[in-house]
């Protein structure tokens, strides 16, 4: 028997209870017949000054992702989307795939979109159409701590991180407090001398600014929510394009 309203798809998502951007932002990107269920991760909105404090977030979050995931198991999804950031980065590329592995052993196989390498999926899809994009510029909510491990994902993918910008953000929660002027500035500082702008950190914002921001600065610039569930709906078939949320989403 197939689900009434989620008869194409139905993802299971995972994020920190303090993040308020993923959520909206994958509403906004949903297809007909495809459903967004959301599973929280618990943490507390812990205030985030230093590389040791934003380590103790990342700690709380990494104690609570599995049994956010065993929870959203319960209603049998097609697939499981993180939508939580700097773990999906940690220890660069083997990291990520160490992750993804413990992921597909908890979810019994069901297929999981990490945000790290929707990314790079995002970026090759990029070049058929761009040619070789290989200097990034980066923007990340995070603190230095956190703004290596992202660097170093992307330069073992064989990327030069030509400029990264951390916005230090004093607390996951209000992560999502960042303006969209913020954002638009920081995607500027980035952009010089670059062949396309990532933004890392899910509650992050940035979807409908990195539409605005591509079309005057006529290079990919890329919101890993965006892509994230852009390659979720890829990876299960989906092939739906939307305006609103840049080239990607639109044309791939």
């Amino acid at each position: 028997m197939t689900d009434s309203l989620g008869y194409r798809m139905k993802f299971a998502v995972v994020a920190p209870s303090t993040n308020t951007s993923v959520e909206p932002e994958y509403a906004d990107m949903r297809p007909h017949g495809v459903t967004n269920h959301f599973s929280r991760i618990s943490i507390p909105d812990t205030k985030v000054t230093d590389d040791d404090s934003f380590m103790v977030m990342l700690n709380q979050i990494r104690d609570s992702t599995f049994d956010a995931v065993d929870v959203s198991m319960s209603m049998d999804p097609g697939c499981v989307i993180m939508g939580m950031s700097a773990e999906t980065f940690w220890d660069g590329a083997e990291g990520a795939d160490r992750l993804h592995k413990k992921m597909l052993e908890r979810t019994g196989g069901v297929p999981v979109i990490m945000g790290s390498t929707a990314v790079d999926a995002a970026i090759k899809a990029y070049e058929s159409v761009t040619g070789p994009i290989k200097k990034l510029g980066i923007i990340t909510p995070y603190m230095p701590v956190g703004d290596n491990n992202v660097e170093k994902f992307f330069e073992d993918q064989g990327y030069e991180v030509v400029h990264i910008l951390g916005l230090k953000s004093p607390s996951p929660m209000l992560i999502a407090h960042e303006s969209k002027q913020t954002l638009k500035n920081a995607a500027i500082q980035v952009s010089d001398g670059v062949d396309a702008v990532i933004q890392a950190g899910t509650n992050l914002a940035f979807g409908h600014v990195a539409a605005i921001a591509e079309f005057w600065m006529e290079k990919p610039v890329i919101a890993i929510n965006t892509a994230t569930y852009w390659h979720a709906l890829r990876s299960m078939g989906i092939k739906d394009q939307m305006q609103g949320f840049g080239r990607l989403m639109a044309e791939f």
